[in-house]
């Protein structure tokens, strides 16, 4: 009877998850032709092509496609007779600042969740600095927040570039107060902005607080304020008006992945999610 190897399965379905060989290497702590090789025999062993490959992309098959279903039930099953006597689920308590993930979120837990369907959540959205306060009293098994001053150690997920986003409507002369959008303090890129804007001598006006970065993206995409944002989250249809209004340049920040895991599965699952982080704030 022939038997499906389920590494291959699980190195399939991770790759349907990420459409990128280079970013399942980094999850899986292998290599690019490792994962090619893995699939290619896969491939053979089912009779059926299931991804279609260019030198910049990979996407699904409809076979692919077809296949996937299957491959996700039977590892669901297998993880479920692996734990069926084991104690009690695996959790993972982790840390994500909204300005470091904003709108991806959804997408990165999708991505998570797919390769490993049975690992519980605790997920916690703040800012960096409290973040890292509760990660540091051991009430984190790992955050992904924005580089705070020189603390050291971590792995680098992204490096952005900000800029002041606004509609392209959006009117200011200078000499007037600049309608800004922030979240609420102690937010580090709205200490970054206001330290930007002062340093210039800019007049400005806090316009809208907002509970989250979807909020602060609402308020710009509505016309009430600019605000300062990393390009990858900007909302679409926004501008970068700081050429046009002569505002501050604003430095670059990096987003970072700070760990203390030890079990192999949940450290499997911070690699997952690290090369997903990387994958969408590459594009």
């Amino acid at each position: 009877m022939k038997t499906l190897d389920l590494d291959a399965v699980q190195t399939f379905a991770l790759t349907a998850s990420l459409m990128n060989f280079t970013r399942v290497a980094e999850a899986t702590g292998t290599t690019q032709s490792a994962i090619s090789l893995k699939l290619k025999r896969l491939e053979m062993f089912l009779g059926r092509r299931l991804f279609e490959r260019t030198p910049r992309s990979v996407r699904l098959t409809d076979e692919g496609a077809a296949f996937l279903e299957h491959a996700k039930v039977l590892l669901a099953a297998n993880e479920r007779a692996i734990t069926a006597e084991a104690a009690p689920i695996k959790r993972l308590r982790l840390g994500i600042s909204d300005h470091a993930s904003g709108p991806e979120l959804p997408m990165l837990l999708g991505r998570l969740y797919a390769t490993d369907p049975t690992l519980a959540l605790d997920i916690t959205v703040d800012f960096s600095r409290p973040l890292l306060d509760t990660f540091d009293k051991g009430k984190l098994d790992g955050v992904i927040v924005r580089q705070e001053g020189g603390r050291r150690g971590g792995e680098t997920l992204a490096d952005d570039t900000f800029g002041w986003f606004a509609t392209p409507s959006f009117e200011w002369r200078r000499g007037q107060s600049l309608r800004i959008a922030n979240l609420a303090a102690p937010c580090g890129v709205r200490a970054l902005a206001i330290r930007a804007l002062d340093g210039a001598g800019i007049a400005w006006n806090e316009a809208f607080v907002g509970g989250g970065v979807a909020a602060v993206a609402a308020a710009v995409s509505a016309g009430v304020a600019v605000a300062a944002l990393a390009r990858r989250i900007a909302p679409v249809g926004s501008v970068d008006v700081a050429a046009q209004f002569k505002l501050p340049r604003l430095p670059r920040s990096k987003v970072m992945l700070y760990s203390r895991i030890s079990d192999a599965r949940s450290r499997a699952a911070l690699r997952t999610l690290a090369a997903a982080f990387r994958g969408m704030a590459s594009v």
